[in-house]
């Protein structure tokens, strides 16, 4: 884990039509996945700031409501593992960001809805959808 630098929040968000849009098709559905605000990312916080990055409890609210609770020891795959893996086919440079994964409870949001997510604790991001 030396390589790591610390940690945050971040959501990979999907604009589900396009993706639905691009399935149906055949096509791939790269699009609803890189649009303007698709990735938001919340402050970053060092690696001497967590004590197990494997102990963290993650959530995500939707106007107020939770939608997603869980912990990073639920992971099916350890970071070194993920980072070992992804390194095998493109190279990771200083200042990458690697999401790896998310909680139950992924779901449908609107514009005008505001989001909330964070790790308890540590670190926190709120942001209105567009």
């Amino acid at each position: 884990m030396d390589h790591v630098a610390g940690y945050t929040v971040a959501l990979d968000m999907t604009a589900r039509d396009l993706q639905a849009e691009a399935k149906s098709k055949g096509h791939p559905w790269t699009l609803s996945k890189c649009y303007d605000t698709s990735c938001p990312v919340g402050p970053f916080v060092s690696k001497e700031s967590v004590r197990d990055p494997h102990d963290l409890q993650l959530w995500l609210k939707v106007n107020g409501e939770v939608k997603q609770s869980g912990n990073t020891k639920d992971m099916h795959f350890t970071i070194p593992v993920l980072l070992n893996y992804i390194s095998g086919y493109f190279t990771l440079e200083p200042g990458d960001v690697v999401l790896t994964g998310t909680p139950a409870g992924v779901g449908p949001v609107k514009p005008g809805d505001v989001i909330e997510a964070g790790i308890e604790g540590l670190t926190d991001i709120k942001f209105n959808v567009q």
